[in-house]
């Protein structure tokens, strides 16, 4: 079941006025594939997440999520993905219990599920002693890994991640990145985006957009062969500065 694509992208544009900022991008994401969205900023990806989690109407071309149609299901695709943004996204103000309890019940889980679903996140992140600490409070590693679980609270098809350890210290980082290994391994579809170089290695194919465009997709591995490359940093240098 690996090889079913979960999401399929066909010349998918996006235009502001004159301005392209995804410029006719196509690809495909596998189940269970951890698939890393690289480019520097301004580079499109962040454009191109939008259309792809229901947010912004594409100009052109054509996009399935999990079945779902970019134009025409945006609303069905929302409530089959899982979403991280940037910038974290819970409430400081509410405890983790709280915060869990809440977003839960905006993903449509009844309350025994709700109920159950807490435990075993606070239980198997280790958050025990913190349950009813207002979040604001804790350490933004913390947030991060409690934010992804939140995102999967619903056992979404595909979870989006937008620069998801942006911040935090390497084994922070580290322990994240196993979370999301776990992910992968259950089925879940990873789509990541990150500006660390050394994270595109984790994934199981990396694209690299250069203003508006996917100029490089494939294995880390055959993307490092392609470009004579020690490292995906020395890939990503290469493009950018071509």
């Amino acid at each position: 079941m690996k090889n079913v694509n979960v999401i399929q992208a066909e010349n998918l544009t996006k235009m502001f006025g004159e301005f392209t900022a995804v410029n006719a991008i196509s690809f495909d994401v596998k189940k269970g594939e951890i698939f890393g969205f690289l480019g520097a900023n301004g580079a499109g990806k962040t454009t191109a997440m939008k259309m792809l989690i229901g947010i912004s109407k594409p100009t052109s071309g054509e996009a399935n999520v999990a079945g779902f149609d970019v134009f025409h299901d945006r609303e069905k695709i929302k409530k089959n993905i899982g979403y991280m943004s940037q910038k974290f996204a819970l409430y400081d103000d509410l405890t983790v219990k709280e915060n869990i309890t809440f977003f839960g019940g905006i993903y449509g889980l009844s309350r025994a599920d709700i109920k159950k679903k807490s435990k075993d996140m606070i239980e198997e992140l280790g958050l025990t002693e913190v349950t009813n600490t207002k979040v604001g409070s804790l350490p933004l590693g913390w947030k991060q890994k409690i934010a992804f679980s939140v995102a999967m609270i619903h056992n979404p098809k595909i979870v989006f991640l937008d620069e998801p350890t942006g911040g935090v210290d390497p084994i922070t980082r580290r322990q994240f990145w196993e979370l999301i290994y776990k992910a992968a391994h259950n089925g879940t579809t990873i789509f990541v985006t990150t500006h660390y170089m050394d994270e595109a290695e984790y994934c199981d194919r990396v694209s690299i957009m250069v203003n508006g465009k996917i100029e490089a997709l494939d294995t880390p591995k055959n993307l490092k062969s392609m470009f004579k490359a020690e490292s995906m940093n020395d890939v990503f240098l290469k493009l950018a500065r071509k």
